[in-house]
């Protein structure tokens, strides 16, 4: 195993990490919380770019890559979820769009075709990411300070936008792949 699938997996493992200082009832949790998922998101661009500049891309990698950014953000968006901070249809869009994706690569490997991210994907990925580091950041400063907004409003906006564009990056990735798919098998 190469170390950019190494680092893959360094971000599944931190993803329980994250959820229990999040789901704790202890002082600084959202900051402890968003130290790891930066941690965790940061270690997305560094795998990738080790993958891309010392020619380590693998097709297990290309599937590892972005299941490790699927669960982090998956157990993001349930912990806001249940402080309030998500509603349910942004996590329900958010999650059809990765079981879509997740199947059209299925699909495409069933077929001997391994289908990247694109770069309408990657900055779903970002956004989502920066969204969620945003507000665990607002939670954090929100426990020391009272906001002068409404954190949760905040954040489903902002969630909301991240939905969005999902769906968008989904729809461009559906078409590219109608090229190399042949969906009649």
């Amino acid at each position: 195993m190469n170390t950019p699938n190494k680092i893959s997996l360094f971000r599944i493992i931190l993803v329980p990490v994250f959820l229990a200082v999040f789901l704790m009832d202890i002082p600084f949790r959202y900051l402890i919380a968003v130290a790891i998922f930066i941690i965790g998101a940061i270690s997305d661009a560094v795998d990738g770019h080790i993958a891309r500049k010392h020619n380590l891309i693998t097709v297990f990698g290309q599937f590892l890559d972005p299941i490790a950014d699927k669960m982090l953000v998956t157990a993001g968006l349930l912990a806001f979820m249940r402080d309030g901070l998500c509603n349910i249809w942004i996590v329900m869009t958010i999650l059809v769009r990765e079981f879509v994706m997740t199947s059209l690569r299925l699909i495409a490997s069933s077929q001997g075709v391994v289908i990247p991210a694109n770069i309408f994907g990657k900055i779903k990925t970002v956004m989502q990411m920066t969204a969620l580091i945003t507000v665990m950041i607002f939670c954090g400063i929100n426990d020391l300070i009272t906001l002068p907004f409404s954190l949760p409003v905040f954040s489903n906006i902002f969630l909301g936008i991240t939905a969005v564009m999902g769906v968008v990056s989904a729809v461009i990735y559906y078409k590219e792949s109608k090229n190399v798919i042949d969906f009649t098998k």
